[in-house]
Formats: C-alpha cells, structure tokens, sequence
C-alpha cells in the first residue's frame, strides 16, 4: 500500500494485519464477534480512503494553479494527471459496483438502496448488512462456475482491470519517475494455502468461500490501493516539474479596494497584485481605462506601478460621478527571468453626498407616540452613520433603525453625518411634519350612527373607538358613556355606562324598543396613548 514517497502509516499497516488475522479465522468460525470486527476494519479503511483522496486532490489543484503560471512548461504532466484521475475513478466506480452487486444480492434491495446505505454517514455501512456472514451469493458471484477464478467470471475480470490500471501508471510515469514508486495492488502473485502445502492464487485466497463481511471488507481496502496509487503517482508528476521559483499559494491578479463606492471629496484606493511573487523581484502594474486580455495591451493611456512587497497601490481622485472603470496588466518576473503577465479589470461608484431618511409608516411624526424611522448612507456602514433632531428625541434600536419622540410644534428636521476617510461628512437632512395623534371615531356594531337591528346591537354590545385608516398599532379604549332613551311619558332619561359595554339595563332598553324607536349614546371618552379625550356620540335608529 505505501510507497518511498508515501509509506505506511502506522494506521494502514494496523488495517492490513487486521484484515490478514480477521480472513483466517474465517476458516474456524464466524462469531458476532468476528462479524463486528470486520465492520470495524471496514470503517477505518473507509476513512483512511478519504484521507489519501484529499491528498491527491491537494496535488491537482497544485497543477491548475501551476497552469496559470507556466502552462507550457506544466502541460505535459498537467494532461498525464488528468489522465491518472480519470483512470483512477473509472477503477474506483468499477470496484464499487461489485460491491453494490454483492450487497444487493444477498440483502435483495437495489443497488440504488445499497448505494444510499452507504452514503448515510450517521451509520456504520456494514453494520446495517445483515447477511454479513453470507458465503455462497459472495462466491457464485465472484467466480460463477470456474474453479480457480482464473478466467470467464466476475474476479479474474477485476484482476483484470487492476493489472491494467497499474501498466496505465507505469507507462504515464515512465521508466525514470517510477524509481522509488510502489503502486501496490499486487494481484499477480500467489499466496500459501492454508493446508501448507501448495500455494493459491490472488483471487482464492482474498474471494474464495468468504463471507460478505471479508468481501466488502476487501473491496474497499482495493479502493484504498486505488487512491494510495494515484497520490503517488500524481505526487511524483507535480515534483517532476519543478517551480520555476514561484510560490503557488494563488495565482491571479486581484483588485483589493477599501470600497467600490466613493463620495465626491475623497479618494478611491484599491490594492492591486498577483498572490504568487518572488519577493526578491517586485511586480509592475499598468493601470488604463481598460485592459484586452486576449493581446495582454493596456486600453488608454497606461499609468505605471512600482510595486512593493509584491503590491502595488492605486490612488485616483473621485472627481467625476458615476462608475469609473479601469483595467490592466500586472507583469511578475520569476527567479528563472521568464516573464508573466496577468489581466486585471475593476470598477467603482462615484456619488453625490446623500442620506436616505424614511419614516417606516409616513413622513408624519405624532405628538406623544414612538414614531419609527430608517436612516442609511449608500456605502457607508450604519455604524459610521450619526443621526439628530432638532424638535423631540432620535433613538437607534440598531441595524439603521431609529425611534422619534416629539412633543409639540409643527416640524421637525432630521440631519446625517458619516464618517467617511477619517472625519465627519454631512450627508443632507429631511424635514417632517408634526401632528397631534387623530381623535379616534365611536362605532357600535361596526357602524357611524344610523340604522341599526336590535339583534345587531344585542350581538355586538360594544362601544369602540376605531382610529381609522391610521399606519400605527395604537389603541384606544372607551371608558365611559351616557345611553339616552326616551321613556313611555316621551321624557328623555340618562343612564350612565363605564367601560365599553351597553349594560343589561341598556341592553334590555333595546330588547324591548320597536321598529322607528330612537336611542342615543353621548358624551363617549376614549382613553389612550397621550391620555383620555371626548370622541363624540352615536344616533341609533331601530329598524327592526
């Protein structure tokens, strides 16, 4: 499994003992015990596979960052790691079918259901097998009917395909970098039998009337030579073509600008450089207002940049609205003299001076009520935004909310400033009107007076004090009332009423009235928000 540039680790050589003890003791006796065994191997093969595939993705992404620097120098072994890649997954996806397969055929679920088994990383995989301890299905499927699984069945079909997989490195390698690579996968050679006295082949003694356990088990670990082969193989490309002296951290061009969007008054200041430099050879940067990437030329008059660090400053005076953009070319030579050039294009946003004020309900602040207002600057974080009034209170609740008091007059204004390049900038104002809060309008039974059913009124008997068509949640109660009614002599009498209900003297007053009777509820007070006020009076007319 391991290699001269990358040897076993003490956990994959752990693994491989664990699998040789675990398959001889299959010849004695298939305990519980043995069966969770295996499921623990299995398990730790699985996740020394992910380790190895993050090794050999690292390196891939080594070539494409490399193959924006030196392409035709790394080319060549860029095509050859693709190809190792393909073949690797096409080895890997094959090698997962069978495993599918088997699986499928002893549990009978589909392959798609196995597959989702699998994938379920809350759960151990063969843990949730239960015919783990299958042997004939396993056997049948791997060798059909040849004795020795030499030809014509599924095993010497795998053979097969690892045999040729490791002549596709060889060959991709080469007689000079395959010096001190081990791909493993030794499927050729034979092993002893357990009789002692003759040997079998690879496909015997690792397929040969095992159980499913041993099986799957041994699937993965293949899947793990796989990857542990092609890390290896791709490690040994990558070193081959050499750096040229340059680090491959990153390798574009980058615009960094401490804002894309810049008041008239200050400056616009961005950062331009390529991450991969050779800090003893400083990059140049021509800035124009565009840049043809295709010829690698500068549009425009070009302006120089002597870069520092390997960064190179940009400074241009915000003097015209609007976006401004501008491109160019950021040129790095490395250690070995050869010269790159990198395209780089950018824009920012040149504006007036502005706030954006609104009232979250209308450009109205009530007397006596908390009056919610938005405040922000176009690119400016609510942070640097500073806010006051000049007739009340303005209090922030974060994120660009205020709450506005006011008690009394007719205006109010509200300014902004920012904080902007190291000072203060006013950013404009915004007058609001001032008002008393509206005198809320009597209802009973949901009308305005007029003509009512004495079912209506005995369904509803509920005088309110509705503030119609009015943004705030504000709410009035109605404290007290008189209810007028003219008795049997034609006398006009009084009955006084608190809260808002009619009481059951009012309500019999109605259950007893006829058609063309005449009720009136008056002096009605409302309390609320800025304290108890007179709302006026209902008329009620019985039509029925």
């Amino acid at each position: 499994m391991g290699s001269k540039n990358c040897p076993e680790t003490p956990r994959q050589k752990m693994i491989s003992m664990m699998y040789l003890v675990l398959t001889a003791m299959l010849a004695l006796n298939v305990s519980k015990d043995i069966l969770q065994a295996f499921t623990v191997v299995n398990d730790s093969i699985v996740a020394t596979n992910n380790i190895f595939e993050g090794k050999a993705n690292f390196y891939y992404d080594q070539f494409e960052k490399s193959m924006l620097l030196q392409p035709e120098k790394v080319k060549e072994n860029y095509g050859k790691a693709k190809k190792v890649k393909d073949e690797a997954a096409a080895l890997k996806a094959y090698i997962n079918t069978i495993k599918y397969e088997i699986v499928s055929a002893v549990e009978g679920l589909s392959t798609d259901e196995v597959k989702a088994m699998e994938k379920d990383k809350t759960k151990s995989f063969l843990a949730q097998v239960n015919g783990k301890d299958n042997v004939d299905i396993p056997h049948n499927y791997f060798f059909g009917e040849s004795e020795d699984g030499s030809s014509g069945c599924k095993v010497a079909e795998l053979k097969q395909k690892i045999v040729d997989f490791k002549k596709k490195m060889t060959d991709l390698l080469g007689p000079k970098l395959m010096v001190g690579v081990a791909l493993g996968l030794d499927v050729e050679k034979e092993y002893p039998n357990l009789e002692g006295d003759g040997t079998n082949n690879w496909q015997i003694t690792n397929f040969a009337h095992t159980i499913l356990a041993a099986d799957v088990t041994m699937l993965n670990k293949l899947i793990l030579e796989v990857s542990n082969a092609e890390a290896g193989v791709v490690q040994k490309l990558y070193e081959s073509i050499g750096a040229e002296g340059f680090s491959f951290d990153k390798v574009e061009a980058k615009v960094i600008a401490k804002s894309n969007y810049v008041l008239t008054g200050d400056k616009y200041e961005a950062e331009i450089f390529v991450a991969a430099y050779d800090s003893k050879q400083q990059p140049k940067i021509y800035v124009g207002s565009g840049v043809d990437s295709v010829n690698m030329t500068v549009i425009g008059g070009a302006e120089t940049i002597e870069g520092v660090n390997g960064v190179g400053k940009l400074e241009r005076a915000a003097s015209s609205l609007g976006e401004q953009k501008y491109g160019g070319i950021v040129e790095v030579i490395s250690r070995s003299g050869v010269t790159s050039k990198y395209p780089f294009s950018a824009s920012y946003f040149v504006a007036q001076p502005s706030a954006t004020i609104s009232a979250d309900k209308m450009n109205v602040f009530y007397i006596g009520v908390e009056n919610p207002v938005t405040i922000s600057v176009p690119g400016v974080p609510n942070d640097q935004v500073r806010a006051s009034i000049n007739n009340g209170s303005l209090s922030p609740t974060g994120n660009g909310h205020y709450i506005v008091k006011v008690t009394g007059g007719a205006k109010a204004t509200i300014t902004v400033s920012a904080q902007t390049g190291g000072s203060s900038k006013g950013m404009g104002s915004l007058e609001f009107r001032v008002k008393p809060l509206p005198t809320p309008i009597p209802k009973l039974a949901g009308k305005i007076s007029g003509n009512f059913t004495k079912a209506e009124i005995l369904a509803q008997p509920h005088v309110l004090a509705v503030l119609e068509n009015f943004d705030f949640e504000l709410r009035y109660n109605v404290v007290s009332f008189v209810f007028t009614y003219r008795n049997a002599a034609g006398d006009l009498l009084d009955i006084p009423g608190s809260g808002m209900m009619l009481n059951a003297q009012m309500q019999d007053k109605i259950r007893s009235s006829k058609r063309g009777d005449r009720f009136f509820i008056n002096e009605i007070r409302a309390a609320g928000p800025t304290g108890t006020k007179d709302i006026g009076s209902l008329n009620i007319k019985i039509t029925q």
